[in-house]
């Protein structure tokens, strides 16, 4: 995490966590660790402690977590947020790093004229807003009939990493393609699936990680027990990748809102105390952020077929095959026959880390935009931002407007 403008800006968690990660066996992904821990080359020399091994290991994971789960920001005298066209480094980075894709719309359809757009989105905080009960994260009908008016004019997928049939059951459209489990459950069209057309469904599947099934079954089966006694804590079988919740692990201390004094203006000496107490807030999350991560990473010693990566109040445990993102937007554009980069803008938008991977492609191919969706200011592979679902919303609207108007 960048300070050094006094204001964070999100940094790559796995790239901080790279010098941490230097005593790790290159085939090893980050966070796992091989059982029996580690000795000196020579063998007779001194034995590295497995409990050191293990705590940097933790420690790194930790930091990873609070690098990616930023926390909104509060006045601290009147109980506000600061909402994000108030923070100075915000407007800066949407000026000189992360535009607006809303106030930049013409110059990207500018660059589509006489090209085909396909269109890729995540769901999680991007067609929904992010909430406390990941079961509850429902698409709202508005943003439903948005998302089906630009399927209907463009090729388009959801790309999550939910489960492939919860996001289905969340979208409940037959118009788009579903990409499952950070792309690794494919499907190419869902319309043989929603009318449940078994050959159909074999037919348009793509699963690069199917021999994983049985383990990762295995591993969400050991996560949820020994996660049980977390408040808050909560796992997800997404199929071909767990996820571990912390969003709503308790933070063990109420902070009193300055709302609700009645009175004159809160002293001094009263906001330097809930300071004081913010403070400690931060510490006693850190310490139960800290223990999720050490169980995960205590799982994961029985694993070492499987990896964990964070997002958003999430820690996504998933297999270590040479798959994202970034690899299933590739292989949709070229089954659908959108793979030819002249003729084909690729648009990609999504929130979390785990899009910088598909960022990272449409960057490199040279052809394409990503579009982060964020309220904070980040370090990112995305061309352009918008601040939230709704932003979200207004700029698909705008995409079937143009489309017809240019027709």
């Amino acid at each position: 995490m960048d300070l050094s403008n006094g204001s964070p800006v999100i940094t790559d968690p796995m790239a901080m966590g790279q010098p941490l990660m230097g005593v790790l066996p290159s085939n090893m992904m980050p966070f796992s660790i091989m059982p029996g821990g580690y000795s000196s080359a020579g063998g007779a020399g001194v034995s590295v402690s497995r409990r050191k091994i293990e705590e940097v290991l933790v420690n790194g994971l930790l930091d990873a977590m609070k690098s990616s789960s930023p926390r909104k920001k509060h006045n601290v005298v009147f109980g506000q947020e600061n909402l994000p066209e108030e923070d100075p480094a915000y407007s800066a980075w949407i000026q000189t790093k992360c535009p607006s894709a809303l106030a930049s719309f013409k110059q990207i359809v500018a660059s589509a004229q006489g090209k085909k757009i396909a269109l890729f989105l995540d769901y999680d905080g991007t067609l929904s807003p992010i909430v406390d009960d990941p079961d509850k994260a429902v698409m709202s009908p508005v943003m439903r009939a948005a998302v089906r008016n630009v399927a209907k004019q463009f090729p388009a997928a959801i790309v999550s990493g939910r489960s492939r049939k919860k996001v289905l059951e969340f979208v409940k459209l037959k118009e788009l393609c579903y990409a499952g489990s950070h792309g690794m459950d494919i499907m190419t069209s869902s319309a043989n699936y929603i009318h449940n057309t078994e050959k159909g469904k074999e037919a348009n599947l793509f699963q690069p990680a199917r021999e994983f099934l049985p383990m990762i079954d295995e591993v969400s089966k050991s996560l949820l027990e020994v996660t049980s006694g977390i408040e808050g804590a909560s796992v997800e079988n997404n199929k071909f990748c767990v996820s571990v919740h912390y969003r709503n692990v308790d933070e063990k201390v109420n902070i009193m809102s300055i709302r609700q004094f009645d009175g004159p203006a809160p002293s001094l000496l009263l906001w330097m105390y809930l300071q004081i107490h913010l403070t400690f807030l931060h510490v006693c999350c850190s310490q139960d952020w800290k223990l999720v991560a050490r169980l995960v990473n205590e799982v994961l010693e029985g694993f070492p077929r499987l990896k964990v990566t964070n997002g958003r109040m999430v820690l996504e445990v998933r297999p270590v095959i040479d798959w994202d993102k970034g690899k299933a937007v590739e292989f949709l554009l070229q089954s659908l026959g959108l793979s030819d980069s002249e003729n084909v803008i690729p648009i990609y938008i999504g929130d979390d880390r785990t899009d910088e991977d598909a960022f990272k492609v449409l960057r490199e191919r040279n052809c394409g935009y990503g579009i982060l969706v964020s309220q904070v200011p980040k370090e990112t592979e995305a061309f352009y931002s918008l601040r939230d679902p709704s932003e979200v919303m207004e700029f698909l609207n705008s995409l079937v407007r143009w489309k017809k108007h240019s027709i």
